[in-house]
């Protein structure tokens, strides 16, 4: 198991969205976060920057990496490009974050 830990940006007055958008994730999308290797996934929010922070679980980088040209995938970004900072292809803007401390 791999823990990943990331960084994203909102945009300003979209919290609100962001949360109902999750509250309502699709079917597909958890099936394919499960079927690439995704558990324990939790995102948190700094209200005083708009910054999202994300923290995954996986099984293993290079089936995690194949979840993001998967057509459900795709479409997410797509649903949520409006809301949030994006890369061209509406991939969110993400920042790895570098793990300094775990405790069990």
């Amino acid at each position: 198991m791999i823990r990943k830990g990331f960084k994203m940006k909102l945009y300003k007055g979209m919290e609100k969205e962001y949360e109902k958008r999750h509250n309502e994730l699709w079917p597909e999308m958890q099936e394919m976060i499960h079927e690439h290797g995704g558990r324990n996934y939790s995102i948190f929010l700094d209200e005083e920057t708009d910054v999202l922070y994300g923290y995954i679980e996986i099984e293993d980088e290079e089936l995690w990496a194949k979840g993001a040209d998967t057509a459900i995938n795709r479409k997410w970004w797509d649903f949520m490009a409006d809301i949030m900072e994006t890369n061209p292809d509406n991939s969110p803007v993400s920042i790895d974050l570098h793990p300094v401390f775990h405790l069990d």
